[in-house]
């Protein structure tokens, strides 16, 4: 390959790795505007729960059973790639877990929908949120299809699977809700010494609560993916960077070579002109002058 060759990819190196580092700047800024939705969201999950349990320790029987209603597995996914394995770990998970071989499965996310397109287990598939402005709108379309199922198919059990961290993917009960409730500890109960007091009938509470509480813990599941997504996206796109970064580094060292020997090359064309344009040497023993004194 030619020095041009080179410099030209090299330079289409440098290129791509601005590309890079500006996805990677972005994807750093989402995790920090996502931190702040995040903390407030988790308060309020804890403040329906808080209100839950106190409800469930007076009136335990109102809790719903599960056992009888079919499952579906909710998988929140990535809408956009540069996440390297995020959307495959969900796989890899769904496919170890036995219980969710037959389940109907709704996934959330591009790129995970790409890997499911012909899963006879998909009920459902949505595009998922780039940015943290768009959970809003993302979360009432969920919503509004997990209504419609309900209606076609009849009450279900809703299992969520996504990422809490980079490395961790989470299982969570999201359908019916507060079974995670039903143990309270010393200190909770020493919380809850008086009963409620109640303006309507505690399963109607109840059902207000669960739709509250839906809601809020589905907003909570998608910005902590959406997060996780974020930080393994930096971490991706910094390897690549990094290798982009060892591969320009090895064009430049590869560029100086051929420069150098382009340089040896001219030098030794301007001595060979140089030798050539001095002509012949002269021989100034052979055209001395006659002696004037043989004249």
């Amino acid at each position: 390959m030619s020095r041009r060759s080179l410099e030209e990819h090299r330079y289409s190196l440098g290129e791509i790795q601005e590309i890079m580092n500006s996805m990677k700047t972005l994807a750093y800024m989402e995790t920090r505007k996502l931190t702040r939705f995040l903390d407030a969201q988790q308060q309020v999950v804890k403040s329906i729960e808080h209100a839950a349990a106190d409800l469930l320790h007076f009136y335990p029987d109102i809790l719903p059973d599960s056992e009888d209603m079919p499952t579906v597995c909710l998988l929140i996914g990535s809408e956009r790639g540069f996440c390297g394995d995020f959307n495959h770990a969900l796989l890899d998970r769904l496919k170890s877990e036995p219980q969710y071989a037959e389940v109907g499965v709704i996934a959330v996310g591009h790129k995970l929908c790409t890997l499911l397109d012909e899963d006879p287990r998909i009920l459902l598939t949505l595009d998922g949120a780039g940015i943290t402005e768009e959970v809003t709108s993302l979360l009432n379309h969920l919503v509004n299809e997990l209504s419609q199922l309900q209606q076609t198919h009849g009450p279900m059990s809703l299992v969520c699977l996504y990422h809490e961290t980079p490395e961790l993917i989470r299982e969570q009960r999201l359908l019916p809700p507060f079974h995670n409730l039903a143990v309270l500890s010393e200190e909770q109960v020493r919380t809850f010494s008086h009963p409620p007091l109640l303006h309507q009938p505690p399963r109607e509470l109840l059902a207000e609560l669960t739709e509250y509480y839906l809601f809020a813990v589905l907003f909570e599941m998608l910005y902590i993916s959406l997060m996780a997504e974020n930080h393994h996206r930096v971490a991706h796109l910094e390897g690549a960077v990094r290798h982009l970064e060892d591969e320009e580094a090895e064009l430049t060292r590869a560029c100086n070579v051929l420069r150098q020997e382009e340089i040896t090359e001219e030098i030794e064309v301007i001595l060979l002109g140089a030798e050539n344009l001095g002509g012949p040497t002269i021989n100034t023993a052979s055209q001395r002058k006659p002696d004037q004194t043989n004249k």
